[in-house]
């Protein structure tokens, strides 16, 4: 005798098993869409391809050592970037893919009286920037847990969300654009420093590199235009993006 099990009941429990599978690991993907094509990886890539751009690795934590390197100020002129970046004292900045935290302290010192949120998804940096806190006695500077998709920020919070040598990883980028728009003010910004992809010279990796053409493309299909282009820095582009 056949056993006929009706397929809303095959639903249900395939629906049960997801949700419970999410409960034990804590992870809720997105729903793919049109919006992401994928093919055979790269050296460098993950194989998803957003806006005709292979998304590259990400740098997991043992890259921590690389991002407080000696050299850096002097190599990317951080100090020239944080120069340039204006935001009242009072002002609400978030460092999306914070890492060690190189910028996120530094930039606590412009907004005495406001915040920086040092937003990671790594646990590894999560706790590398609790600790990096605490020795500093820093007031201004919160740690965020956000996910693949989201800053995990409060609509209209923020004037300004920054992503140093992250947004070319972001491996959900048209979701996490999406969300940090939801989270900026009427008239916060989004400054991605990026090193350039016009330049064969700089001796980055081709997916760690992006040209101004192609990130005008990606948030342009996000709502965003480009406010201004800073090329002072010596490797890397400062583009300034405001919503439409």
């Amino acid at each position: 005798m056949k056993l006929y099990i009706p397929t809303s009941f095959i639903l249900i429990i395939l629906g049960f098993v997801q949700c419970n599978a999410q409960q034990k690991t804590g992870v809720i993907k997105p729903v793919q869409n049109s919006a992401y094509t994928y093919l055979t990886a790269t050296a460098d890539g993950i194989g998803k391809f957003y806006q005709g751009r292979e998304i590259a690795h990400v740098m997991g934590a043992t890259g921590g050592d690389w991002l407080e390197r000696d050299t850096r100020s002097e190599e990317e002129n951080t100090n020239k970037a944080i120069e340039k970046i204006t935001l009242p004292e009072n002002g609400v900045v978030a460092d999306i893919g914070a890492g060690t935290g190189y910028y996120s302290f530094k930039l606590s010192a412009k907004v005495p009286k406001g915040k920086v949120y040092a937003v990671e998804v790594q646990d590894e940096f999560i706790s590398y920037l609790k600790n990096k806190k605490r020795t500093l006695n820093d007031s201004v500077v919160q740690v965020i847990k956000g996910s693949f998709i989201s800053p995990n920020l409060p609509d209209n919070s923020i004037d300004l969300a920054i992503m140093v040598d992250v947004y070319h990883e972001l491996e959900y980028p048209q979701e996490m654009l999406r969300s940090i728009s939801k989270a900026l003010k009427s008239n916060g910004k989004i400054l991605l420093i990026e090193y350039r992809g016009e330049d064969p010279a700089i001796a980055i990796k081709a997916l760690h590199k992006t040209t101004v053409a192609q990130l005008d493309k990606e948030l342009g299909a996000n709502g965003l235009k480009l406010n201004y282009r800073g090329e002072f820095l010596p490797i890397q582009h400062f583009l300034l993006y405001e919503k439409k």
